[in-house]
């Protein structure tokens, strides 16, 4: 027996073997390419930014949302030869604002960057002992 029920926000519909083997009659609508609430990607077909992409992860809202649309459109519109290096207010102002809310923010550890980068893959090998120098040696 097929039913469907309302749980809050969410529609839960039961259906039966039955119902599965019945061929479809469901419509499908045609996408709106003007849709600014549909999934297009990051750019608009308009070329307007998608604040609504998930491929932003939400950095158009928070507590530095609006500073990050400022920074993000300056890039996105610059037309200077060095893209983006009209933007450097912009982007500082974000950086700002993020270091405010280390939180939601995190920020990697300066000090464990650098001395990552100082330790070379050569520096974990082991250093010949004297014994086997002067063996290959008299070989």
């Amino acid at each position: 027996m097929s039913y469907c029920k309302q749980e809050g926000k969410d529609r839960i519909i039961f259906v039966t073997k039955e119902d599965h083997e019945a061929p479809s009659n469901a419509e499908l609508v045609e996408d709106d390419p003007n849709d600014p609430y549909e999934d297009h990607g990051l750019i608009l077909p308009s070329g307007d930014i998608n604040w609504n992409c998930p491929c932003l992860g939400g950095m158009a809202s928070g507590p530095c949302g609006q500073q990050f649309k400022e920074a993000f459109s300056c890039f996105h519109y610059s037309t200077e030869e060095f893209k983006g290096a009209d933007c450097m207010q912009h982007f500082e102002s974000m950086q700002e604002c993020m270091q405010k809310y280390p939180e939601l923010y995190p920020q990697e550890d300066d000090r464990t960057s650098s001395e990552e980068a100082d330790t070379s893959p050569t520096d974990s090998l082991p250093s010949p002992s004297p014994q086997s120098t002067e063996s290959s040696a008299a070989s």
